[in-house]
């Protein structure tokens, strides 16, 4: 499904309408529609704007959307149980006859350049937002390039909400966001969530040898501690630090 087709089914179902509705206000068959909204064809922008238009959405319809419009617009988390209800309830009923309408010409699919084609490029992804004790408190929507944020798989990165100053020698302040990828042993000169003694803080991590570590942090002074590796667990390694401003 593209974040184009879950922007219109969501749009949709707010309002209560059907596909045959909608379909038959902007001129187009049912299955054109379908297709659009599960991401198998890509239309041209002024379409899709059309469409929007008619069933409400009509904030942003007299200028070009950018990806940050649509990633503001679509919950991914959010649309999927109206559209699993509005998906069983149709396969309890007979399949009613359709109304063939005008489909858009062929050549409106390969539309180059169109934001909508970049949109169907990723998927969003809602990734958590956790405290010092690992418990959500927020989200943000992230693009999935290639199967992978960051490198990694989307179901295991998620943002720490920084408790402390205790890295800011390291220019990573209390409050500010870390975007934490998968990682389980030591990474030379990283900063790493890391958990020794029953306590999860920050650290920059540098190796000793094979069998111990640095942990180094940056208050108001300069800290280190060495640790050996069995003692010290490693969840994750930062590849992304945002602020508030």
């Amino acid at each position: 499904m593209s974040r184009l087709g879950d922007l219109l089914r969501t749009e949709r179902l707010r309002r209560k309408m059907t596909l045959k509705q909608v379909a038959k206000m902007n001129g187009v068959s049912e299955g054109f529609l379908k297709d659009v909204e599960e991401g198998k064809r890509i239309i041209a922008d002024d379409q899709a704007r059309r469409i929007l238009k008619k069933i409400g959405l009509t904030e942003q319809t007299e200028q070009g959307f950018t990806l940050d419009d649509i990633a503001a617009t679509v919950d991914l988390e959010t649309v999927k149980p109206a559209v699993a209800a509005q998906s069983a309830a149709r396969a309890r009923q007979p399949e009613e006859a359709s109304v063939a309408y005008r489909d858009e010409p062929e050549g409106k699919e390969s539309v180059q350049g169109s934001v909508w084609l970049d949109a169907l490029t990723s998927v969003l992804k809602r990734v958590p937002v956790y405290n010092a004790v690992l418990k959500e408190i927020d989200h943000r929507l992230l693009p999935i390039l290639d199967g992978r944020i960051e490198g990694a798989a989307p179901d295991k990165v998620f943002y720490y909400s920084v408790p402390d100053d205790s890295m800011r020698g390291f220019r990573v302040l209390k409050d500010d966001l870390c975007l934490i990828v998968p990682a389980g042993s030591p990474i030379d000169g990283a900063v790493m969530l890391v958990e020794t003694g029953g306590r999860r803080a920050l650290r920059k991590v540098k190796k000793l040898d094979a069998l111990n570590v640095l942990l180094q942090s940056y208050d108001r002074e300069y800290a280190a501690e060495p640790c050996a590796l069995p003692d010290v667990s490693f969840a994750g390694r930062v590849v992304r630090v945002e602020f508030p401003l």
